[in-house]
């Protein structure tokens, strides 16, 4: 029986939804993270543990690891992990994408430049330096503009500045950010850096697009129309409808774009999620990542007889000459719930009420109560999420949106002590 090692961050949503469908495939796992497990012991074959910092030493251990269990695709799970997945895989003699390729995923000004030089339609922009004086790089800016970390994801960090008071303001935000700085406790981003990125802001509305590369040839998943303008000035998602309700011209063009950008990075092999803005004068790459659709989005997508998209993954990893059936063709659709308000979640109240809107399939919270929330740009995760598939993408979208409305999300603000002596659960907590 095939084994599968499945690179899976401590952090990740996605445990489940991949080993589940490694259990239904009915192949061999071996799940990999980057903390020990208490259970490795009784299941060596199992679990492991990996320092997902050093590509090259997880590589090494993974070798030595499949001398008694061999492995015969190794699936990236995160955004993370893409690279120490192209090590163990290129150790391996495996197919997947080179490590250049996926370090060139992973590092903006490194995307940006390769989609540069291979003349991928994206926006301008400037590396520069939290070390450069602010109001000298404010004066070289065109606005408006979007000041940006180099590795981030989820539009952490992603701020929009329309002249140079606004800039000097994203900046020093965006610093604070990479310092971890934004909120006492929290542990700071994974890659902090000195430098970041000023991109020309690109007018229009977004899409996504979920492919899968085989020897380079990009097959498209699917197509999703983002109904909510992003136009800042922080950038957080929310509605993903599928199939698009743009001209098929429109969405040739799209996944042109989206190909062209793929191997201008080098990839190859496996999943990509591709983020395009629809200027005037036709589709913008934004971004290209060496993974699927992230969060609990994938619910939205099944294939065939009622795949899932993580075995299709699974298995075009496993299968060299594997092709991923069509996407059943209803409309479908997934909200993640946003955080609009810092503080620490007391209740979430319209839970059956949401459920019992036609059209939804599912709400799921994954926010914890007494969980503390940040929102945008210093914050990265959502409250939760909510599933759609009805007649059309219009029905979907207004399913989504209708089931928001009846959730009641209580949000308790977290102060040491207000100056009438009372602390945070003494006082109303406020709805949103």
């Amino acid at each position: 029986m095939p084994r599968v090692l499945l690179l899976l961050p401590t952090t990740s949503y996605r445990t489940e939804a991949f080993v589940g469908a490694a259990t239904r495939l009915g192949v061999d796992v071996t799940v990999a993270s980057e903390q020990p497990n208490a259970l490795t012991r009784l299941n060596p074959s199992g679990l492991l543990t990996l320092d997902f910092k050093d590509p090259q030493r997880a590589a090494q251990r993974v070798v030595e690891f499949s001398t008694s269990h061999p492995i015969d695709a190794v699936v990236p799970v995160d955004s993370q992990v893409v690279v120490v997945g192209a090590a163990i895989s290129a150790a391996l003699g495996l197919r997947h994408n080179s490590v250049d390729s996926a370090t060139a995923a992973q590092n903006k000004h490194h995307m940006r430049q390769r989609f540069l030089q291979a003349g991928v339609p994206a926006p301008r922009f400037t590396l520069c330096s939290l070390d450069e004086d602010r109001a000298a790089l404010a004066a070289r800016v065109d606005f408006p503009c979007v000041v940006k970390p180099l590795s981030l994801a989820a539009s952490q960090g992603v701020i929009r500045a329309d002249d140079p008071a606004q800039f000097i303001l994203a900046v020093d935000r965006l610093e604070s950010i990479l310092k971890g700085e934004h909120v006492v406790g929290q542990v700071p981003p994974p890659e902090s850096s000195s430098q970041f990125l000023v991109e020309q802001f690109v007018d229009g509305p977004e899409v996504a697009l979920e492919g899968m590369l085989t020897r380079g040839e990009l097959r498209v998943l699917a197509l999703f129309d983002k109904p909510d303008p992003l136009d800042g000035p922080f950038f957080e998602e929310t509605i993903y409808v599928t199939p698009s309700r743009l001209a098929a011209e429109t969405q040739a063009k799209i996944a042109q774009c989206a190909a062209q950008a793929a191997r201008a990075l080098g990839l190859s092999e496996g999943p990509i999620h591709a983020e395009l803005r629809l200027a005037n004068d036709g589709p913008s790459v934004i971004e290209v990542n060496a993974r699927s659709i992230g969060g609990l989005c994938s619910r939205a997508l099944r294939f065939g007889s009622g795949t899932s998209l993580e075995e299709l993954i699974i298995r075009h990893a496993l299968e060299e000459d594997f092709e991923p059936p069509q996407r059943q063709p209803q409309a479908a659709g997934v909200m993640m719930i946003p955080t609009t308000r810092a503080g620490r979640l007391v209740e979430v109240g319209g839970l059956d009420e949401a459920k019992a809107v036609g059209g939804i399939e599912d709400v799921t919270i994954s926010a914890h109560l007494g969980q503390r929330l940040i929102p945008l740009p210093e914050g990265s995760q959502y409250l939760g999420f909510i599933f759609s598939q009805a007649e059309s993408p219009g029905a979907v979208e207004a399913a989504l949106r209708d089931a928001h409305a009846q959730l009641e999300i209580v949000i308790e603000p977290i102060v040491d002590r207000e100056d009438d002596g009372t602390t945070p659960s003494e006082r109303p907590a406020e709805a949103v």
